[in-house]
């Protein structure tokens, strides 16, 4: 598995701004204001992911604990490059609630949701770098040897006759 790259990040963020932004056009007026509700949810996920990380990394690096099992740091990758993208797409909808109603702030409701948009976006920002950190501490140290053996394998042994 490669690592998450950050131009496909800002490619998903880059279209679904585009999408939201052409959605608002339509529906704006038949929406109800933007809820918080997400921001506690994003910086709630932003730190498990950032505490697993580093616990992590100690437990790859042999610095503490027992060795973090294999099943458990493929796990956390996948949960990584999910967060990072989920958090790539919600900072785009983010700022293309932003581009929307950025023409309508002397409205209440739009300046209220631009506000909403705006903490939105920058809880995505920290979700996005504490996948990217997560993932970053599941890569394994180079030069851990380990596991690597020197010697050849031993030649395969056909189970037929010769």
């Amino acid at each position: 598995m490669k690592p998450t790259r950050a131009r496909s990040l800002l490619l998903t963020g880059v279209l679904a701004a585009a999408v939201t932004w052409a959605l608002l056009t339509v529906v704006y007026s038949d929406l109800p204001p933007l809820s918080w509700t997400p921001v506690p949810a994003l910086l709630l996920a932003a730190a498990v992911e950032a505490w697993t990380g580093r616990d992590l990394r100690a437990r790859i690096m042999g610095q503490r604990g027992k060795p973090a099992p294999p099943l458990f740091v493929a796990r956390m990758v996948v949960l990584a490059k999910a967060s990072s993208q989920v958090a790539a797409l919600l900072a785009g909808v983010s700022i293309g609630f932003m581009g929307y109603l950025s023409s309508m702030l002397d409205e209440a409701t739009p300046r209220s949701d631009i506000i909403t948009a705006s903490v939105s976006f920058g809880s995505c920002l920290i979700l996005a770098a504490a996948a990217l950190f997560l993932e970053y501490c599941c890569r394994v140290p180079k030069g851990n040897d380990r596991d690597r053996d020197d010697d050849p394998a031993p030649p395969r042994q056909s189970h037929f006759p010769h």
